[in-house]
């Protein structure tokens, strides 16, 4: 069984979202369409917001310089609602690609997929207090990006 149907098939049954996200039919050719308004895409849109309200928080509380930090149970809890994040990214992605559709957010939403692990590590890895906050800046930016790709108007293809 390929990586992308076992994914598939495990969140498909874990999260409703994504079951109703690929029932959506396709789009029509050549017509823009958004998909902020999909169970799945609104979903990633809900959960990015909420992960960079707790980076920004732990930014300007300098949180991440404190000792036990990366084993408190609010970081080990954002790690585990990233990954799933990233895992939503992914199906989004394999959605928009399975459909035909929209090529620029399906790239798009792929990168956000390997690299929110990647940012997560950064913070864990960062070995001063400026490294840390440069790390959770790009975090930060990196969730917003999520949820302003989803929700930007779509644009006719050039």
């Amino acid at each position: 069984m390929s990586c992308g149907l076992a994914l598939t098939i495990a969140l498909a049954l874990s999260n409703p979202a994504v079951a109703l996200a690929a029932e959506q039919p396709p789009a029509a050719v050549g017509a823009p369409v958004s998909v902020a308004a999909e169970p799945l895409f609104a979903d990633i849109v809900a959960r990015s917001g909420a992960l960079k309200a707790l980076v920004d928080g732990w930014a300007a509380a300098k949180a991440a310089d404190q000792a036990d930090f990366f084993t408190s149970q609010a970081f080990t809890g954002f790690k585990a609602q990233a990954e799933q994040l990233a895992a939503l990214d992914m199906q989004g992605h394999l959605i928009l690609k399975e459909r035909g559709t929209d090529g620029d957010l399906k790239c798009i939403l792929r990168g956000i997929s390997e690299d929110m692990p990647k940012k997560v590590q950064a913070v864990q890895a960062a070995a001063t207090p400026a490294d840390r906050a440069v790390a959770l800046s790009d975090l930060s930016y990196l969730l917003n990006d999520n949820v302003e790709v989803i929700t930007a108007p779509p644009q006719p293809e050039v």
